[in-house]
């Protein structure tokens, strides 16, 4: 049985390593094409990211483009991500299921940051009338950050939810996820390679750890499917 549970774990362990290296070789591709200034890339990215502001400014958009930015900074993403996590292992004795998801998005944001140090890419450089973020440029934190709470929220509720419900929370974290990742090329936070690199990143780091440490055949706490599948 011990060597059994043990074979589990294992296969499962592999599983994920798998699903994060599926998720993580195309970031790390479009990471070093981006260290390597590989010219097509770029100039794409500094064409979209001039497009994209000077629509912005000529349609009176910035303001709410900067609202969204501010909403959806991670901090007040993943405070509202713990909450709704304490409810669920506090109210709905899903601990397991709770547990993981904090494990996650605290790992995932951690990610997320290392990755910007490795790549280290400036900035665009926008007009005057944009307000300019401060930091490294890929990955995206904000796409990161909201697609992996996102996706996670999905997971977790997913048990606590009927059948439309279901599909309204899956329809709601794609519109949510669409668009941060739209306002920070809008506002000219990040080139469009960036908000891709933290989509996929965020959703490669989701699956790995679902599939690691929770499984298909993983006993939780949780009343119904162990994965919305």
């Amino acid at each position: 049985m011990v060597v059994h549970v043990v074979q589990t774990r294992s296969w499962r362990l592999v599983r994920a390593a798998g699903a994060m290296t599926a998720f993580a070789l195309p970031v790390v591709l479009l990471g070093f094409a981006v260290r390597q200034r590989f010219d097509p890339l770029i100039n794409a990215d500094e064409a979209a990211i001039r497009s994209a502001t000077r629509f912005s400014i000529s349609h009176g958009l910035v303001p709410t483009l900067t609202v969204i930015q501010v909403v959806s900074q991670p901090v007040f993403v993943y405070l509202v991500a713990t909450v709704v996590v304490v409810w669920v292992w506090k109210a709905k004795k899903l601990k397991g299921r709770a547990l993981w998801a904090f494990v996650t998005m605290v790992l995932g944001w951690g990610i997320g940051s290392a990755s910007k140090l490795v790549a280290q890419r400036a900035r665009p450089v926008v007009d005057q009338a944009v307000p300019h973020a401060q930091g490294y440029s890929f990955p995206s934190g904000h796409a990161l950050n909201i697609t992996l709470a996102a996706g996670v929220m999905i997971f977790l509720l997913w048990p606590l939810l009927s059948p439309t419900r279901r599909r309204i929370a899956v329809t709601l974290a794609v519109v949510v996820v669409v668009v941060v990742g739209l306002d920070r090329i809008f506002i000219g936070a990040h080139f469009p390679s960036d908000v891709v690199g933290g989509h996929v990143l965020g959703l490669g780091i989701m699956f790995a750890s679902w599939i690691g440490f929770i499984g298909k055949t993983a006993a939780t706490s949780s009343p119904g499917p162990s994965h919305p599948a």
